[in-house]
């Protein structure tokens, strides 16, 4: 492989597709089932903090790239072997969907309603109807986020294979 723009925007998409990937799958699989197991307070705090936290220049840039690196291979690939230009166009799509407009749309919307709210001062029984608001509707589509990032990375993997 040159190592032409082409080659450094495949090389950069699938770094970045890969780390949301398992960002997302960690999230799924460790984080959010243990924070889950802790009292309705502690919960939310928890994630209230983490919400918080990832929100810096790494994450925003790893997490949001492949939005448009994706689309940059279906452009560079357009007349690479159809299987390639497919697996990209897919992942292009099912990332921008499925990671993309579900975080900005669904996500963002109940970590920003968390944000505002002043646990400390709350009740145990709103504390109690808050985690019920936000905690399984956040976790139903951030599953959605998991499995669109994985099938995105295989697709771009998959891709990349018959690029040759």
């Amino acid at each position: 492989m040159e190592l032409s723009i082409k080659t450094w925007v495949l090389l950069v998409s699938i770094l970045c597709t890969g780390l949301t990937a398992g960002l997302c799958f960690t999230w799924s699989n460790a984080i959010t089932p243990g924070i889950g197991r802790l009292d309705d307070l502690s919960f939310l705090q928890s994630f209230q903090g983490m919400n918080r936290a990832i929100i810096n220049p790494s994450f925003l840039i790893v997490f949001f790239s492949p939005v448009v690196l994706l689309f940059l291979n279906v452009y560079f690939f357009k007349e690479a072997h159809r299987a390639t230009f497919w697996s990209f166009l897919i992942a292009a799509i099912l990332f921008f969907v499925g990671v993309g407009l579900i975080t900005v749309f669904k996500n963002i919307p109940l970590n920003e309603m968390l944000d505002k709210a002043s646990l400390e001062t709350m009740s145990a029984i709103e504390l109690k109807e808050l985690r019920e608001v936000f905690e399984k509707p956040w976790n139903r589509w951030h599953i959605q986020r998991t499995i669109a990032s994985f099938t995105a990375f295989a697709l771009v993997l998959l891709g990349m294979i018959y690029t040759k």
